[in-house]
């Protein structure tokens, strides 16, 4: 079997092997894969594996010969599923293998956030706690979690990881709905926006959640409310956004994820001379690669193909 991997860097990161991947057939691995190159490398593959890369129904309608796609990753919006249905080509993703790693950087985010404890060390190495008056000094106003409420949207593998998580701080924890959720248990979105001194973002990008993130969403939140985004990018209108933002709410926002990625030179969320730049923390799409991991999410996926191999149905979302 031929496999190719079109964009495997972002996973192996230049130091970890797809052993587990080479025992099952002839395996190429390409560090990136732009849109033009992927017809031409993907050719008489008869299994694909993508992280980013998308497979439209124009490329997919040129690998006539392909018969598995393996998504590296647990959202699935990459791949045209109507044609892989019609072709009957397996599509299996991976889900699971980094809660614990954002359910932690989540929490980085926060802490971060509340703690700031950089100036600090700082000014301790200038000398300033050495001449203080007092035996402590403080830069800013520190708050706790404990007794504030976290309202979790999409309680999958990683929404119930940042639950206990945030249960072992003390913290109150709602479970809010979320567009085209299926689930009964889950408090109404506006109930949980107007209680919640945390909304933390965990859903999957679909037709119904792209955008969700609205006007009304965002002025549904308290004032001095915290939003964390480490989903997908595109679960929040960054027009709306901004626009919040200039008008002094959320009082904090933490992004992993943004619309496009990676994003212009010149995005507004990125501006540091804006009035709100303080209050906006913005990563590059990190909270999930952990090493632990990405040599979870390695084996998992060759684990997927390996099943499919056998005529099992393992992570299929065909």
């Amino acid at each position: 079997m031929r496999i190719v991997v079109l964009d495997g860097f972002s996973v192996d990161q230049g130091e970890l092997a797809w052993d587990e991947l080479h025992k099952l057939g002839d395996v190429q691995v390409y560090p990136r894969t732009l849109p033009h190159e992927i017809v031409e490398r993907a050719a008489g593959a008869q299994a694909v594996l993508t992280n980013k890369v998308l497979l439209t129904r124009d490329v997919l309608a040129a690998l006539p010969e392909l018969r598995y796609i393996g998504i590296v990753a647990t959202g699935t919006n990459v791949v045209d599923f109507a044609t892989c249905r019609a072709r009957g080509i397996a599509v299996t993703h991976a889900p699971a293998y980094c809660a614990h790693s954002v359910a932690q950087f989540v929490f980085a985010g926060l802490l971060h956030r509340l703690e700031n404890l950089a100036p600090y060390i700082d000014q301790v190495k200038a000398n300033r706690w050495a001449q203080a008056p007092d035996y402590c000094f403080f830069l800013h106003r520190h708050t706790e979690l404990a007794e504030k409420t976290i309202a979790i949207l999409g309680l999958g593998n990683i929404g119930r990881k940042v639950a206990d998580i945030a249960r072992a701080f003390g913290m109150k924890v709602i479970a809010g709905a979320v567009p085209g959720g299926a689930t009964e248990d889950r408090v109404p979105l506006e109930v949980a926006l107007r209680e919640a001194d945390v909304v933390s973002l965990h859903c999957p990008l679909t037709d119904l959640t792209r955008g969700f993130v609205d006007r009304k969403f965002l002025q549904a939140m308290k004032p001095n409310a915290i939003l964390v985004n480490t989903s997908r990018g595109a679960l929040i209108d960054e027009g709306a956004l901004l626009d919040a933002l200039s008008r002094g709410r959320p009082a904090a926002v933490l992004l992993d994820v943004l619309g496009d990625e990676p994003p212009p030179l010149d995005h507004p969320l990125l501006d540091a001379r804006a009035a709100w730049a303080g209050r906006v923390s913005v990563t590059p799409h990190i909270a999930w690669g952990k090493v632990e991991a990405r040599q979870r999410l390695i084996r998992l996926v060759a684990e997927n193909l390996a099943a499919f191999l056998r005529g099992e149905r393992k992570n299929r979302v065909d």
